[in-house]
């Protein structure tokens, strides 16, 4: 094969495609029926939202979703995309694959978290494929891959234990392969970041480099020390003790939402039962650096970014759709992987800095853990956690300038 020729064969490594979208006007009757017999509790009895999802801002975003949102118009746009589906290693993956016009566009490997999905990704497709009428080069163009993780959106959901991050980023080889490109850079946040990070432990020779918006770079004994609830050590710089208190939080008050779903994911079955269950436990994702979290400041209109109420009702019906609250939760159960740790990778790695990021990186941290081969670091004045989303323009430069030295 010529590099990004897909292989169409009938065995179970064909590329196929993906079946257009058609949800039957039944299942959006009863999302909207599901929404409108929820039976609410109490309201909260404090002023903020340090008990949860505000009563108030679940019950407006219910009956918007409910009677004004339109998920036909989130269906169009996906249909208008190439979307494929692949067996590997037993399983389903489902990928959106764009390929550039320009010649010479470096294949990308884009991957979600969680409580995202594909619908992350979706305002960075036409910057970083069609660059030249987006203010940049032709140099900078980049064939697309989009992935949706295993138990994620239109991917199956695996039906035996193992599918973890380590797992995964060999399946993202193996699919960049699989569509005949023998070289390749990555890139991840959340769980993209697990993801995108193993790939780049594992330093398959394909792969020239990879990006994260939220990169691994503690110290081991800083790691340690904030899951634990240690003060700040005294000799840290005024960035260091910001991301230390940063990581603190976290780990403190913030993370209640991961230790559930790594422990006992299938108790959720609220998740497949209720939207408005599902909707709220994926706003109280203690994402960013305040309550509430950023979906939530989105939808009270906080961010000053492309990031809308319409946005993230779409992410929420796809798993609704799909049904994947309780499958999507089980990748924390099988994760064994600390999340902000420096981690043993050795290919160029690249990173950029969101200030509502749950912890911002500090250079120094980035540079002790990675001193040969950090080939970009920067520090954006706006987005976070859901970069992509929130800031595809920014993000889109942000892929151009990591990468350049690696074309």
């Amino acid at each position: 094969m010529t590099e990004g020729t897909q292989q169409t064969s009938s065995d179970t490594t064909a590329i196929r495609p993906f079946p257009q979208l058609n949800v039957p006007e039944a299942e959006l009757t009863d999302l909207r029926r599901r929404i409108n017999a929820t039976r609410w509790p109490e309201r909260e009895t404090v002023t903020d939202d340090s008990q949860g999802v505000r009563l108030a801002m679940m019950q407006e975003l219910a009956r918007y979703w409910a009677t004004d949102y339109d998920w036909r118009a989130c269906e169009g746009k996906l249909n208008a995309l190439p979307n494929f589906v692949t067996e590997i290693d037993g399983l389903d993956i489902h990928f959106i694959h764009v390929r550039s016009p320009h010649p010479g566009a470096l294949p990308l490997i884009v991957t979600h978290g969680w409580p995202g999905s594909i619908i992350e990704q979706l305002k960075i497709i036409e910057p970083l494929t069609n660059p030249t009428a987006h203010g940049a080069t032709a140099q900078d163009a980049f064939h697309l891959v989009i992935p949706s993780l295993p138990g994620h959106g239109f991917s199956a959901k695996p039906t035996t234990t193992g599918w973890d991050p380590v797992r995964i980023a060999r399946a993202w080889v193996e699919l960049m392969k699989r569509l005949g490109y023998t070289r390749f850079v990555a890139q991840g946040g959340d769980w993209g970041a697990a993801v995108t990070q193993a790939m780049g432990e594992q330093a398959a020779p394909e792969l020239l480099g990879i990006h994260s918006n939220m990169p691994g770079t503690a110290p081991a004994a800083i790691n340690t020390a904030v899951q634990r609830g240690d003060p700040a050590p005294p000799d840290l710089t005024p960035e260091e003790k910001s991301a230390y208190e940063q990581l603190s939080s976290f780990f403190a008050t913030h993370v209640a939402y991961a230790n559930i779903m790594s422990t006992r994911p299938q108790t959720m079955y609220g998740l497949a039962d209720s939207p408005v269950d599902l909707a709220a436990f994926m706003l109280d994702h203690g994402d960013g650096t305040g309550q509430p979290g950023l979906l939530a400041r989105a939808l009270e209109g906080q961010l000053q970014s492309d990031l809308t109420r319409d946005d993230i009702l779409d992410n929420m019906t796809l798993y609704w759709l799909t049904n994947t609250g309780v499958s999507a939760a089980r990748l924390y159960w099988e994760n064994k992987a600390a999340f902000f740790n420096a981690k043993n990778i050795s290919i160029p790695y690249a990173m950029s800095i969101f200030p509502d990021e749950l912890y911002q990186a500090p250079r120094s941290w980035a540079e002790r853990a990675y001193p040969h081969n950090l080939i970009h670091y920067n520090r954006l004045d706006r987005g976070g956690h859901f970069a992509a989303w929130e800031q595809p323009a920014l993000f889109a430069a942000e892929m151009r300038d990591s990468f350049r030295s690696l074309r």
